[in-house]
């Protein structure tokens, strides 16, 4: 199986060799042209020269004059030319010494179109005597009675011609293809050197060395162009590899801590005997910290079908301001709690590029991640609203908001801000990475940013369902 490289050396020359064929096939045809074109010229002239000369000796007996006279062009002075001269019967008039006893041809039909007011007609005799000839007949007037003049040619020095053209082409040929297959070859091979280098650098980066990156050859060229194409794959890649060590670290932490503590729990109250309230206490404490990796582990899965591509259903179109109500009727007894109001403003939006429970998910985790945030007496403001393309929800709040060096981070799985970890709030930084992977998987986008007076501003823009964006 022959590499790119060696195919396309084999396509660069196979089309060389192509084009030299056609110049050398149309130079050789336009050199026959020339060489048969001055030969009918020559055998034309010497047959006008002697018609010429037939009509001067009127009342002469017909003869071929075999020496033109000193004003007639050198190249008539011929003796290897043929003449013969006919009546319109075919009978011979006169024809030179050099034809002896031959006759050249000089059919009934030829005659007639001829004496019809023909002009000279050539014709090729293949095999004329050990020769080819090329023939032309001309009508002319002798003694005042229509005659035939024919004079003919050897071809054979229009042949020598040929063959050393064909000769000369072919090798000229020969040498053109090899010069330019050898500087297709060299060529090639310093074009190709570039993606060699950077075939061996790539192979040599594995996961335990993703930071390093393929050398740029300091050009604008498609080779510059793939180096920095592979350079970016390969930061993604990096980014990619980092995320997943962070995540499995993580995750690794975050499952072992309330195992820990489970464990801590139980050895200490094993280790004497206990009042049953205490036993009470204990089993209460090690249900809340199930309770907590169960909420950990669905969210671990349900991120982990997501990046799996396996829970993108749409599911059945609800409009969002009932699934707004929804949310605001099951997040009411913790913002009564904590003594915040709930307002929603909302449009009729209906048929939303999301399932019903994803929507939901997304509400609930910004509603909850808002309320951990709010001080009593504030109110947390959800807004919907739609044009024909998508729909966009905006969950305000009138908290402390977000660090700006924390923004960018904000949507990271794990990830908790230093006012998440400074209060007493549960969670383990997965609510808002999964919202986000829900809006991403329905073909939208969330986005997080402080208000103008303050507080956090989440919005999340959805596509409409297709069904519903033209109603």
């Amino acid at each position: 199986m022959l590499n790119f490289r060696q195919r396309l050396v084999l396509t660069h020359w196979t089309v060389i060799v192509v084009i030299v064929a056609c110049s050398a096939l149309a130079g050789w045809w336009q050199l026959s042209r020339l060489v048969h074109g001055q030969l009918d010229a020559a055998l034309l002239t010497l047959a006008d020269t002697e018609a010429g000369m037939q009509v001067e000796s009127h009342g002469q007996p017909v003869r071929v004059h075999e020496r033109p006279p000193g004003s007639a062009p050198p190249s008539l002075v011929r003796l290897d030319r043929l003449v013969q001269i006919v009546n319109a019967k075919g009978e011979i008039l006169a024809r030179s010494s050099n034809l002896g006893d031959a006759m050249l041809p000089a059919p009934p039909a030829l005659l007639d179109e001829l004496a019809s007011g023909g002009q000279a007609v050539f014709q090729t005799l293949p095999s004329f005597g050990e020769e080819p000839l090329r023939m032309v007949s001309l009508p002319a007037v002798a003694n005042g009675k229509p005659v035939v003049i024919q004079v003919a040619g050897s071809l054979d020095d229009v042949h020598n011609v040929l063959e050393s053209a064909t000769i000369l082409f072919g090798i000229m040929a020969a040498a053109l293809l090899a010069a330019v297959g050898a500087a297709g070859s060299v060529l090639t091979r310093r074009a190709f050197r570039g993606i060699n280098d950077v075939v061996k650098q790539a192979r040599l980066i594995g996961d335990a060395n993703l930071g390093e990156r393929l050398p740029h050859p300091g050009t604008t060229d498609e080779i510059g162009q793939l180096v920095d194409t592979l350079n970016a794959m390969l930061d993604r890649l990096e980014q990619a590899f980092d995320q997943q060590r962070r995540f499995t670290a993580d995750a690794s932490h975050e499952l072992r801590s309330p195992l820990s503590r489970l464990r801590t729990e139980i050895e200490v109250t094993l280790r004497r005997p206990r009042e049953s309230q205490e036993y009470v206490d204990t089993l209460r404490s090690c249900l809340d910290e199930v309770g907590r990796l169960t909420r950990l582990i669905e969210e671990l899965l349900m991120l982990a079908r997501f990046d799996a591509g396996q829970d993108r259903q749409a599911g059945e179109p609800q409009a969002l301001d009932a699934l707004i109500a929804e949310t605001l009727l099951r997040a009411g007894p913790a913002a009564r709690e904590r003594q915040v109001e709930l307002v929603a403003r909302s449009e009729a939006v209906g048929g939303a590029k999301v399932s019903h429970g994803s929507v939901g998910l997304v509400l609930a985790n910004l509603v909850d991640n808002a309320l951990k945030f709010s001080p009593q007496g504030s109110k947390i403001v959800v807004d919907c609203a739609a044009d024909a393309h998508q729909a966009t929800l905006r969950v305000t709040d009138e908290g402390p908001g977000i660090p700006p060096d924390e923004l960018p981070f904000l949507f990271d799985r794990f990830f908790r801000g230093a006012g998440a970890r400074a209060s007493e709030n549960e969670g383990v930084g997965l609510g808002l990475a999964l919202s986000q992977s829900i809006i991403h998987a329905q073909g939208g986008r969330i986005e997080a940013a402080n208000g103008p007076d303050g507080g956090a501003v989440f919005t999340v823009r959805i596509p409409l369902a297709p069904r519903e964006a033209g109603s």
